[in-house]
């Protein structure tokens, strides 16, 4: 889809810093040449001022880089207009990286310092020696995640290696700070082999209370969190599985409220089978959903198929209970729910006319999804994607802050599919039955309610379920 086609967003957003001669109408010149080329503008700032020239700094959102700079273009085509500087916000936003270690407690006086470290601190080393599980208590172990990657499937970049991975795990560092209060700290592996990275994961492990396994390709991040979870005895977490899961599966449930239909009686399409949509396929099932089909590029993920990995021929013998066969749009017939993990434009409105009434859609592809919400909207009951910029969006950041701060605060030795359920459901209970709309299923990133109402149903989860070592 033609990024023309999308509105511009902070994401993209640049300052230009302009000398702009100083005489009537020209800075409406200006800010209507940069509306006229497709930018929002934001701040307008005088940075100083002569008789015969002022530069100002205006802010301006575009669609892509490639837009940004043919605004540019055109500004610096004006008669009386000098581009003076460019500056990328969201790089600026990055220099330095986006998060800091910092001290909880002052060094400013001797005994402080005797305290902190030697030789008071060899007291505190002795007595975590005599009791191990001490460290939980007495060090940053009890309040702090290994943000674990090797850099193979992220965002929707792909492998672009660790290096290129950092700021991505700086930034799931910086949110589990910002929302639960939670130390996260960005580590990118040099190795895409799964013993060297459940070894390197392992012997790290005794500084964390909890490891979050993040943009590692499918099948291997299967494999490395199956074996990480049977060798550690604190929690494991792939978020792009297990998050996205937990937040598609709130918005289902608020939105079968809107439709009034119940998960037994469910036929639901599913297309693409990586990690994230293998992990929602669990928790559907676990809600209590039989009749769920996967769909590749070949088509529906049949019993029968002879071109399955393992991974897709243990997916077959657990989903399409009736053994389905066809294309996508064959598939389609009849289903209540389209929940898409996979790429841009692969069902257009004849799909969804081909679904049941009041079809429920999640196109949750990034940042182009499986159908346009402008296209769909006539056509279904309810509508959600992996965007900011339309209504419900199904964002991680709903689901790991919080599960993170629930399973530390117990120190849970594993995340369990009951504890996963229940922040499913306390997602969905964030919205009142009152303020329930079709355009409202998914609560907001900024809602401060949610982190909380996350946090203490994993834990009473986490207590039920006897993974739990302590009572907060």
């Amino acid at each position: 889809m033609d990024s023309e086609e999308y509105a511009p967003t902070a994401s993209n957003s640049i300052t230009a810093r302009l000398a702009i001669e100083n005489k009537p109408g020209m800075l409406a010149e200006v800010t209507s040449t940069i509306g006229k080329h497709g930018g929002n503008i934001g701040a307008i700032d005088i940075v100083r001022a002569r008789d015969s020239v002022l530069v100002r700094d205006i802010t301006i959102n575009a669609r892509s880089d490639d837009h940004a700079r043919t605004i540019i273009t055109h500004l610096g085509d004006l008669k009386g207009v000098r581009v003076v500087d460019v500056s990328d916000r969201t790089f600026l936003l990055h220099l330095g990286g986006k998060i800091e270690v910092s001290s909880k407690v002052p060094l400013r006086t001797r005994d402080q310092l005797s305290m902190a470290y030697t030789p008071g601190v060899a007291r505190v080393c002795e007595a975590i020696y005599d009791r191990p599980d001490d460290a939980h208590r007495l060090t940053i172990k009890s309040n702090t995640v290994a943000v674990v990657s090797d850099g193979t499937a992220v965002l929707g970049m792909g492998d672009i290696g660790p290096e290129a991975a950092i700021p991505v795990m700086e930034g799931k560092a910086q949110l589990l700070k910002e929302f639960a209060g939670v130390n996260g700290f960005p580590i990118c592996l040099d190795t895409t082999d799964v013993d060297e990275i459940v070894e390197t994961v392992a012997r790290m492990a005794p500084v964390f209370g909890a490891i979050n396994l993040e943009d590692i390709s499918a099948p291997r991040c299967f494999e490395i969190e199956d074996r990480l979870r049977e060798r550690l005895d604190i929690p494991v977490f792939h978020d792009d599985q297990h998050g996205t899961a937990v937040v598609a599966v709130a918005a289902l449930i608020n939105a079968l409220k809107i439709v009034n239909k119940t998960p037994e009686a469910l036929k639901v399409v599913l297309v693409g089978i990586g990690a994230a949509g293998t992990a929602v396929t669990h928790m559907l099932q676990n809600m209590g959903i039989e009749n769920i089909i996967g769909v590749d590029r070949q088509g529906a993920v049949t019993r029968d198929r002879t071109d399955l990995n393992k991974a897709k021929r243990a997916y077959a013998a657990q989903t399409n209970p009736h053994n389905l066969s066809g294309s996508l749009s064959e598939v389609m017939t009849d289903a209540d729910v389209f929940i898409g993990l996979s790429g841009p434009n692969v069902i257009d409105v004849d799909d969804l006319h081909r679904m049941a009434d009041d079809p429920i859609v999640f196109a949750m592809a990034n940042p182009e999804p499986e159908i346009r919400p402008e296209k769909a909207y006539p056509h279904v009951a309810v509508m959600a994607t992996g965007r900011s910029d339309y209504p419900n969006q199904i964002n991680n950041v709903l689901c790991f802050p919080g599960m993170f701060k629930g399973a530390l605060a117990c120190r849970a030795t594993d995340i369990t599919d009951g504890m996963k359920l229940a922040a499913a459901y306390a997602v969905a209970d964030t919205i009142d039955d009152a303020s329930r709309t079709a355009d409202y299923i998914v609560p907001s990133v900024f809602d401060k309610a949610v982190v909380d109402r996350v946090a203490e149903a994993v834990e009473a989860a986490a207590q039920e379920e006897g993974v739990a070592r302590t009572r907060s």
